[in-house]
């Protein structure tokens, strides 16, 4: 992921259009701030009756605007123009890469304090990590407090896993290395 040199626009969601994202919270949060809402996301089969049934009805270009799913080519541009990545969770994320993502392109997170969120976001350094929608609408006051700069030069803190790690170290040191490399590029060392 690089930063592209464009001014920041809108609020971004990304990932995957599901219960458990709550992206209709995203929109919730975007409406109450006066924002714009760019959302790139899949729709898996499993979730289709979801889409079609609770958000669409939601999907009130321009004010919120459904992309799709993009590809890894797209996201630094996509996030890059983003004013804050919104991640409204609704369960237990046990690994949030589109944080570390948004992250990589300076773009703050603001996210719901579940799972792994709180180990990835460095609350007031890298985003805002909330207790739910009114947190994340005050939160969005608090950004212009935040550096771009310094968000794409934090190191990501990745994820603790629970109970013994022993054989999992040298596999997670791999991935932390693979992962900071792939973001970053390899000045990161």
């Amino acid at each position: 992921m690089t930063p592209q040199p464009v001014t920041p626009a809108y609020f971004a969601f990304l990932g995957r259009i599901s219960p458990e994202k709550a992206v209709d919270q995203a929109i919730w949060i975007a409406k109450r701030c006066g924002v714009p809402l760019k959302i790139a996301a899949k729709v898996d089969a499993v979730d289709r009756d979801y889409f079609e049934s609770e958000i669409r009805k939601l999907l009130t270009p321009p004010d919120v605007e459904y992309i799709g799913e993009i590809g890894d080519g797209e996201k630094s541009s996509f996030l890059s123009g983003a004013i804050a990545l919104l991640a409204p969770i609704a369960w237990p994320e046990p690994f949030g890469l589109v944080l570390i993502e948004a992250m990589a392109c300076g773009t703050p997170v603001i996210a719901f304090n579940r799972g792994s969120v709180p180990e990835i976001v460095e609350d007031g350094l890298t985003g805002f990590v909330v207790e739910g929608e009114e947190e994340a609408v005050a939160a969005t006051d608090r950004l212009s407090r935040l550096s771009r700069d310094a968000i794409r030069r934090q190191r990501p803190r990745l994820p603790r896993c629970g109970g013994s790690i022993e054989p999992y170290s040298l596999s997670l040191r791999f991935f932390r290395r693979f992962l900071w490399e792939k973001l970053r590029g390899a000045d990161a060392r």
